[in-house]
């Protein structure tokens, strides 16, 4: 079984309804797992195995069913689609439309005026079978496939109003004056066409974040070569390419710097608002900004494996899927076209048995199928995810799935790891305590940094960076073993060293005041004996305090996890104000933490970096990694912190919380429209015309309800 994702264009979609059958028809054609067809965003995401069914028969499967199915255009490719065609056709719907309307005009003041017959058909005809031939052709297709959508309510109501009056027309000539419905029939056309234009236009609001962050890609680099400094392709830069960047341009790939100093905008990357220096040796991220300074830079990740390119695919993830609720609106959608043509038809004859009259009967008839349109329910859900995962990924917060952003609005604790999460992340020794005289303190941080050249973790980091700073040169290290949450072990020349916590060396005595001062304490053992503890502190980020602070007023518990000892976890939660802390705990055993609290009926978020915090962040009900974006964050945890900010931990639970707000008014709003709207006009007391303003402004005020989360921005004030 060869398994296989794709992601289509879907062309041809008019409601909610349209996006229910077509998952269903993907669904069901051989060799396909799962299909999810987002209305909003007009694609389908297929899961299928490729040794039964091909891309091919997918896109003949969609269009069997009505609709134009192609693979999405280049990402590279920003420019939004031209609407000139639709202002076209409903500038001429409109001019056709006005006479029509104006004609009533009169009436309001007391007077009487009438177009005459035949130039109210002459002028809706062509609004009817011209401009409005796209929802004939949409409802046939749709009705061949045996299903009804929003065009089949349209399409029933006009050509009604329209079979209606002609009929009229002929049978009372000129006597017709004042009772046709030609206007009626023209303006729900016109109105919902302009409900669809403006629905479009709003919709691509929704969708502005991607747009924008794929404006950031430039599309030539400038790389040194053995023929000097050349321009290429961004597609042709490859890596450990030595790329120039001169200032003001945009910086095309993720890269160390060799040479220069400049200040890098990163804000539309990380959302950070203020230039940060970067130096040799940094890091620098493609899409951002160099500012005065002359760089080279080494490119270390080109094309698809870029940062920019990560987060764009992250964020069109987020914005495809479908909330659990949107699941049960689209089961609702597609029973409701042909639950309101049932409706409508009852209202005719119930109209028609108490006695008001074929034209009465009609035009409820009429108006109920024209108000009940279930685009407004088919959009509540999607546009307000695609707004709101959107604007948190402007602002440096990466929301990889909608699983992600339901499970973060309801957290109501925060397990923190502590190093790099609360604190910088960057330990530095304070002091080498020798405990032997076999030793100088240069030879055993030599041995003692040529074993921690083979880890990863901070502490081990901080006994290479200080050896490398005062020049002394590492030793190979033979037989290295890391013991993860313990320490290390390796053979350094003739001599077996082991480097790690108490509990690791086996050391019986009390805490010292270090780490009740919260530093911690790396003991270094050779050929079996105790030999030197070294003292390690790292700050506190000035962020954090604030942080924490922000939970608790959010009403959420937050907790300090921390693989260091308790003494030392213990100084830094209580500077903090954490509501409960544990130290000495080892990375698989946060996993069981997590669980434990989880059986208790917490929902919670591990916030850690995303490396060693991996099966904590697996295993809460959302994880989100701090940093700067690297490959395993953004792999591990449901939602990446693109700058190392913790105060975004609040902000993401906020965004989630603000985003599913919008949901809820959304769906209460579509189904308001729906529940007052249809009955009123089964009663008479709405005309057709009004029933389609109804319906146009029913999907327009859902989508820009949704765009309000455009205005959402995080808290990051230092008060609590």
């Amino acid at each position: 079984m060869s398994k296989q994702q794709t992601n289509l264009a879907i062309d041809g979609m008019t409601c909610g309804a349209c996006a229910t059958r077509l998952e269903k028809v993907l669904a069901r054609a051989p060799g396909v797992e799962t299909a999810s067809v987002n209305y909003a965003t007009e694609k389908a995401h297929v899961n299928f195995d490729s040794g039964i069914t091909g891309i091919d028969e997918l896109i003949t499967a969609a269009s069997r069913a009505g609709f134009s199915a192609s693979l999405p255009e280049p990402t590279a490719n920003t420019e939004e689609p031209s609407n000139t065609r639709e202002a076209f056709w409903l500038s001429v719907s409109i001019v056709l439309t006005i006479p029509l309307v104006a004609q009533m005009l009169p009436m309001w003041l007391g007077l009487s005026f009438h177009l005459p017959p035949w130039l109210e058909f002459a002028l809706a005809t062509p609004v009817q079978f011209i401009v409005g031939a796209r929802f004939y052709k949409s409802a046939l297709q749709t009705l061949r496939a045996g299903s009804a959508n929003m065009d089949v309510l349209v399409v029933l109501g006009t050509t009604t109003a329209w079979l209606y009056s002609c009929w009229l027309m002929i049978s009372l000539g000129n006597n017709a004056v004042g009772q046709l419905y030609f206007e009626a029939s023209a303006v729900i056309i016109t109105l919902v066409l302009v409900g669809k234009y403006l629905e479009t236009l709003a919709k691509r609001g929704t969708t502005s974040a991607i747009r924008r962050l794929m404006e950031l890609r430039p599309e030539t680099a400038r790389i040194e070569s053995d023929n000097g400094i050349i321009e290429v392709r961004i597609a042709d830069v490859a890596t450990d390419d030595r790329v120039v960047i001169r200032p003001g341009e945009r910086i095309p790939i993720d890269g160390v710097i060799l040479n220069g100093i400049s200040e890098i905008d990163e804000s539309l990357i990380t959302g950070e608002s203020l230039p940060v220096t970067r130096k040799a040796g940094d890091h620098v991220t493609g899409g951002s900004i160099n500012g005065s300074g002359l760089l080279t830079v080494r490119a270390t990740a080109v094309g698809q494996d870029s940062t920019l390119n990560k987060i764009i695919e992250l964020v069109e993830n987020a914005q495809a899927g479908k909330a659990p609720v949107q699941r049960l609106v689209d089961r609702i959608s597609s029973i409701f076209v042909p639950a309101v043509v049932v409706i409508a038809l009852l209202c005719f004859g119930l109209q028609l048995f108490t006695g008001n009259g074929l034209e009465t009967a009609l035009i409820s008839a009429v108006s109920v199928l024209v108000i009940a349109c279930p685009c407004a329910l088919g959009l509540a859900t999607p546009a307000a995810i695609m707004t709101g995962t959107g604007t948190a990924a402007r602002h440096g917060i990466l929301i990889r799935d909608v699983e992600a952003l339901e499970n973060a609005h309801k957290t109501d604790e925060v397990v923190f790891d502590k190093t790099g999460t609360l604190t910088e992340g960057q330990p530095a020794i304070s002091n080498i305590e020798l405990l032997s005289d076999s030793y100088s303190k240069e030879h055993l941080l030599q041995l003692a940094a040529s074993v921690q050249q083979g880890s990863e973790h901070p502490l081990a980091k901080a006994l290479v960076d200080d050896a490398i700073a005062q020049h002394i040169q590492l030793l190979d290290v033979d037989d290295f073993q890391s013991h993860t949450g313990l320490g290390v072990s390796g053979k350094v020349a003739t001599h077996n060293i082991r480097i790690g916590s108490r509990r690791y060396i086996g050391i019986e005595e009390s805490p010292s005041f270090h780490e009740h001062e919260g530093r911690s304490v790396v003991w270094i053992e050779i050929d079996g004996s105790i030999v030197a503890s070294v003292v390690i502190s790292d700050k506190l980020r000035p962020e954090s305090l604030s942080a924490v602070n922000k939970l608790q007023a959010l009403g959420i518990k937050t907790m300090l996890l921390s693989g260091d000892s308790e003494e030392v976890a213990r100084h830094v939660g209580e500077q903090l104000g954490v509501d409960d802390i544990r130290g000495g705990v080892r990375p698989e055993q946060k996993a069981g933490v997590i669980e434990s609290l989880q059986s208790d009926g917490r929902k919670v978020a591990m916030i850690g970096d995303g490396i060693n915090d991996a099966p904590a962040l697996a295993t809460a009900d959302v994880g989100m990694a701090m940093g700067s974006g690297t490959d395993v964050a953004m792999e591990t945890a449901g939602i990446t912190l693109m700058r190392p900010d913790p105060r975004l931990v609040a902000a993401a639970i906020s965004i989630s919380r603000a985003t599913w707000t919008k949901i809820r008014q959304n769906l209460f709003w579509a189904f308001v429209y729906n529940l007052v709207g249809i009955p009123f006009a089964a009663m008479g007391y709405l005309s057709p015309a009004l029933a389609g303003a109804a319906m146009a402004m029913s999907s327009l005020s859902v989508v820009t309800n949704a765009l309000l989360l455009k205005r959402w921005t995080p808290d990051l004030s230092d008060q609590s």
